[in-house]
């Protein structure tokens, strides 16, 4: 979850919701919070890796879980176009290369990263989840000192703009949902899941909106918002140049590894569902050497960059929320009607606030879904 987000997205944000990007990031941490605990029940009731797709179909049947699954594909299509945009944007700062060829250039890297294997893909993970933390840390380390400096309430666009932002920055959420699709390599996992799910919203949220009050202490809402690298911008007001180059740096490792780990899940999906019959036989086949799907990996890796032709940040991430929040829908939706159709199916976690077995979070989860899913049409208008 932690990352690119933010590092590609807080400057387009500032754009609409100015000082007020953190209520921003706050809107989205609360719809993010009720569908993470419609979440962590659903995975304490089903242990496969299929996650939405046993939700929906236990729900309703099999023709809408097909389309939540190519919705959830189609979401990483466009999620790993936008943060390779996301990329560009720092790279092309501060070294001199066209947007288009630098992002281009990274999703082939990932993706051949993709093809030569998961040990290699969970390596680069994990350094660069350990670099890009450290960056949050130190653009929240130098916004410490000026926090109080300006009105935090400055909204150029009124709640509309704050309400805008909050639907585009949902995307810096985006990975909690897929915490459900490792029960089968997790411990315990009715409760370790739901645990994971809810904790992984409560440490987002406290430093993305740590980190979006800071920035704009520091540099001007406007300036941030006109920034193509703008927390590089933050940090280099504070420390010059130098500072720039290195937390620009930083940066290209969070959405790099973002890019990645979008490409190995989304690709893995396509594979289980051609082994599934769902999808067409040939995303199915194996490489002889590297033993991953490369047909589907492939496959993946062309149309991300089909998407990247549109050069727009804004755009892609406001589509690719759109379609997470159709699925945030669905899978509240889901919940709502299982408490009753399989009221006797053993769960891990139960989640609070119900009224008998009516869970008034799941409701709730459906209806600011389907609030922010208006703001994410709005935006793309």
């Amino acid at each position: 979850i932690l990352g690119a987000g933010i590092y590609a997205l807080i400057g387009v944000a500032a754009n609409d919701s100015g000082n007020a990007i953190w209520l921003a990031f706050l809107i989205s941490a609360v719809v993010a919070a009720f569908t993470g605990l419609s979440y962590a029940e659903l995975s304490s009731m089903f242990k496969g890796a299929a996650g939405e797709y046993d939700y929906i179909h236990s729900a309703f049947n099999k023709k809408i879980a097909y389309f939540g699954s190519l919705a959830i594909i189609f979401a990483g299509i466009v999620s790993a176009a936008t943060v390779s945009i996301g990329f560009a944007g720092y790279f092309t700062s501060i070294f001199n290369v066209s947007l288009l060829i630098a992002a281009i250039g990274l999703v082939i890297l990932m993706t051949l990263i993709n093809f030569i294997g998961i040990k290699q893909s969970a390596q680069f993970n994990t350094i660069s989840t350990f670099i890009e933390f450290a960056g949050l840390l130190l653009v929240i380390f130098i916004g410490a000192k000026k926090i109080g400096s300006v009105d935090y309430l400055v909204m150029p666009a009124g709640m509309s703009g704050v309400f805008s932002a909050a639907a585009l920055v949902f995307f810096a959420y985006m990975g909690f949902e897929s915490i459900v699709k490792l029960a089968e390599e997790t411990k315990n996992p009715e409760k370790t899941i739901p645990k994971a799910i809810v904790y992984s919203v409560i440490i987002t949220t406290l430093i993305y909106i740590l980190v979006s009050i800071a920035a704009v202490s520091v540099l001007d809402w406007q300036e941030l918002g006109h920034s193509t690298a703008p927390l590089a911008s933050v940090v280099a007001s504070s420390l010059g140049p130098l500072a720039f180059v290195i937390v620009g740096i930083i940066a290209l490792f969070s959405t790099s590894n973002t890019v990645l780990i979008t490409l190995v899940t989304t690709s893995r999906m396509i594979y289980g569902m051609a082994k599934e019959n769902t999808m067409p036989k040939i995303f199915s086949y194996i490489h002889k050497r590297t033993q991953t799907p490369w047909v589907a990996i492939f496959f993946l890796a062309a149309t991300t960059i089909a998407f990247l032709f549109t050069e727009n940040l804004e755009f892609l991430a406001n589509l690719t929320t759109l379609f997470l929040f159709i699925i945030f829908a669905l899978a509240n939706l889901s919940m709502l009607i299982l408490r009753y159709t399989m009221k006797e199916k053993k769960r891990g976690f139960y989640c609070p606030g119900n009224i008998g077995r009516f869970s008034v979070v799941a409701l709730l989860g459906f209806l600011t879904s389907v609030f922010m899913l208006y703001f994410s049409v709005v935006n793309l208008m």
